[in-house]
């Protein structure tokens, strides 16, 4: 390859990879949380004391329809589950159950910390509308910027995958350690840069075809890939609505081992009522999402969807969900995700810091302006997520009870604002070291919040069995750790390492008079 072709592609790579890093850094950070996102759950509103009784859908369904009529237009039912027991009915962002003496109660979600980490996963913290958009354009950027990477380093692809040379070349270790990550976590990359913008941007993208080529009618024929089908429009006729258990016992029969998850109705007591039922299978299948849609006042079925017999539009689109949420072979696959993420989250992060170092003069104490801004906006918008999204886990523990949703969201947005702040306003090495040291002590504030909030702390949460509240435990504590050593890391550099970089905290030396002015 030309010397000027390969210097395009590490142009086009640093540029796409600085553009898109800030945004990306926050993607994978939050979404590496939320891979155990049912289980975050139970850790943000712990399970009752004594054990929920049974309850059938029918009396809660029977309850709220009763109290109010107007929910028979559309409501959906979340089945109990291992780490969320109750039985909810959900409609016009309302949440009701029984109680334990079978009395209906309305209720709001006493936290919201997970559904909130993972808005941050597909906006980066910006609002909801058009964040999710952004993120969408992002990833196809971060496709290019994968793209253009491979090309930069495939003549010394077997040479350099392994070596990691640490020593004082700081740019050259952290160059091995990008190249390597990247490399091996190459395929990750791809499905994700590929799957997101497919998810964020599906529908726009199929606009133009949507009218320049199939006149209008491409959603009607994708759409049964899309969603299991259409809902129905009310007839205006009365229909008695069938018993619950009549209608999941047709969908078992449609649906041989499904794992019921969610009940979705769409005008209950009408004649062209609708009851959409989604669950999992527990087979082989990177896409065991099943689902049977039937009418609700003759059990007449309208659609049944199963692995075996998904289209092909079905089979791509659901297994490239399944593949993006991690959401297939259990722990292994989300502990997999898990370190992957996190993988990627650094190698975002460390493609800023070889910015710096690129850029950085060799035999001058005053550095360019860019690199010392670069260097304090990585140090705010990077570190400034890690330290949010540990602040939001205590404030779930530490928030008034009644306000955690508000709690949890301002704790974020407050302690990231905070850091962008203060890395501008500080010297990036104090700004690295302090913001670091507040990323170890909010990452060791979560078990201990938990322990003051509930009384349990990791050794007797062990005791019990309760491995969520260990497993973040633990991982909480490793985190702090790191991001101590590298507190410390940073300052030591700082004090002894190369004087000519924006890291570091040595004076110039003072400048010497001449010897005959010194000597008048």
């Amino acid at each position: 390859m030309k010397s000027s072709t390969l210097r395009t592609f590490i142009s086009v790579h640093t540029w796409v990879g600085l553009v898109a890093g800030f945004c990306l850094f926050i993607a994978f950070y939050a979404g590496a949380v939320t891979l155990f996102h049912e289980e975050l759950h139970a850790w943000e509103t712990p399970l009752p004391a004594v054990a929920v009784p049974r309850q059938e859908p029918q009396a809660l369904i029977d309850a709220v329809l009763q109290a109010h009529p107007k929910a028979k237009e559309d409501f959906y039912l979340r089945m109990p589950s291992e780490y969320e027991p109750r039985l909810v009915l959900e409609f016009d962002d309302r949440h009701f159950r029984l109680d334990a003496n079978g009395k209906l109660e309305e209720f709001k979600e006493r936290s919201q910390l997970v559904d909130f980490v993972y808005r941050l996963h597909y906006t980066a913290g910006l609002p909801r509308s058009w964040g999710i958009y952004v993120l969408g354009v992002i990833c196809i950027l971060y496709g290019l910027a994968l793209a253009t990477g491979v090309v930069i380093y495939a003549p010394t692809f077997f040479k350099d995958l392994f070596a990691l040379r640490v020593g004082k070349n700081i740019k050259r270790m952290w160059q091995d350690a990008h190249n390597a990550i990247g490399v091996l976590s190459l395929p990750f990359h791809l499905m994700y840069a590929w799957s997101g913008a497919v998810l964020a941007l599906g529908v726009i993208l199929l606009a133009p075809f949507q009218y320049l080529i199939f006149d209008g009618k491409l959603l009607q024929l994708v759409g049964q890939d899309i969603s299991v089908v259409a809902p129905a429009k009310a007839a205006g006729v009365a229909a008695p609505l069938l018993p619950v258990s009549r209608l999941l016992a047709e969908v078992q029969r449609q649906a041989p081992g499904i794992e019921l998850e969610t009940l979705v109705y769409h005008n209950a007591g009408d004649a062209n009522g609708q009851l959409q039922a989604y669950g999992h299978l527990h087979q082989k299948t990177v896409a065991s999402m099943a689902a049977v849609a039937l009418n609700t006042s003759t059990g007449k079925i309208e659609r049944v969807v199963m692995p075996q017999n998904f289209s092909a539009g079905t089979r791509f689109l659901r297994s490239l969900q399944s593949l993006h949420f991690g959401s297939f072979g259990d722990a292994a696959v989300q502990w997999t995700y898990f370190i992957l993420g996190m993988g990627g989250a650094f190698l975002f992060y460390s493609g800023n810091l070889l910015w710096i170092e690129a850029r950085r003069k060799r035999q001058k104490l005053v550095q360019p302006r860019s690199g010392k801004l670069m260097a304090q906006a990585t140090l705010g918008v990077c570190l400034g997520c890690v330290a949010g999204v540990s602040a939001v886990f205590v404030a779930n523990k530490l928030g008034p009870a009644g306000q955690l949703p508000w709690w949890e969201e301002r704790s974020y947005y407050a302690v990231f604002f905070g850091c962008v702040l203060w890395a501008f306003a500080r010297p990036p090495a104090r700004a690295a070291h302090e913001l670091l040291t507040l990323c170890a002590l909010l990452a060791l504030a979560v078990p201990a919040a938990h322990w003051w909030s509930t009384g349990v702390n990791p050794l007797l949460a062990l005791l019990q069995g309760d491995g969520v509240v260990v497993g973040v435990a633990l991982v909480s504590l490793l985190f702090a750790a790191l991001y101590w050593k590298m507190a410390r890391a940073v300052l030591h550099r700082g004090q002894h390492g190369d004087p000519h970089s924006v890291w570091s905290l040595r004076m110039a030396p003072p400048v010497q008079a001449p010897v005959q002015q010194r000597a008048a």
